[in-house]
């Protein structure tokens, strides 16, 4: 309300001093001194709706990380449990070492890599075959000092069988299981 304008009447649901509105509703009128305070003309379309969108300090959506880091593009996490036929193929990168050793991991990584859930388990199956691959060669040459060697790949190789059994469970429930490091060696990421 301008100062020296009358106040309105009260009429059917006013209350007298309002002007029928709360004080925080009334619409601001011109003063002596020209019109008062203006919103802002509407910016693009933001998130919620016409308008700029959330300024700083306000509420609004949470800020996205940059798209692409110092090395290269980033990943997209995975949106959800795997698909039946991710999660056959990750399996497969655990209990096809026990037929071919590293080939099934690697033809895993190669074929179906794209998935985030089955590269995730074809890095670390591969990692294990050539963990155990090369515990072997080395197993073999050191038999040739002293027979007593030949249990250290022997050892090796039961704990291996145990962590792909434990992996491919865990796969089929659609997790996934880090094998420590001492198994799973950390050459692939």
């Amino acid at each position: 309300m301008a100062y020296g304008s009358p106040p309105p009447a009260p009429g059917p649901g006013r209350q007298p001093g309002y002007g029928g509105q709360a004080p925080w509703q009334q619409q601001p009128s011109p003063g002596p001194y020209g019109p008062g305070p203006q919103a802002p003309p509407p910016g693009p379309p933001g998130p919620y709706g016409p308008g700029p969108g959330p300024g700083p300090g306000q509420y609004g959506p949470p800020p996205q990380p940059p798209a692409h880091g110092l090395g290269g593009p980033t990943r997209q996490a995975p949106t959800g449990p795997p698909s039946p036929q991710e999660q056959n193929w990750a399996l497969m990168a655990y209990l096809g070492q026990f037929l071919t050793s590293a080939i099934a991991p690697a033809v895993v990584l190669v074929t179906k890599g794209g998935s985030p859930f089955v590269r995730r388990h074809a890095v670390q199956g591969l990692n294990i075959a050539i963990g155990a691959i090369v515990v072997w060669v080395v197993g073999i040459l050191l038999t040739q000092l002293m027979d007593a060697l030949a249990l250290i790949p022997l050892a090796y190789t039961a704990a291996v069988m145990y962590f792909l059994v434990r992996a491919a469970i865990t796969v089929n429930r659609g997790e996934f299981l880090r094998v420590p490091a001492f198994i799973a060696w950390p050459l692939l990421k």
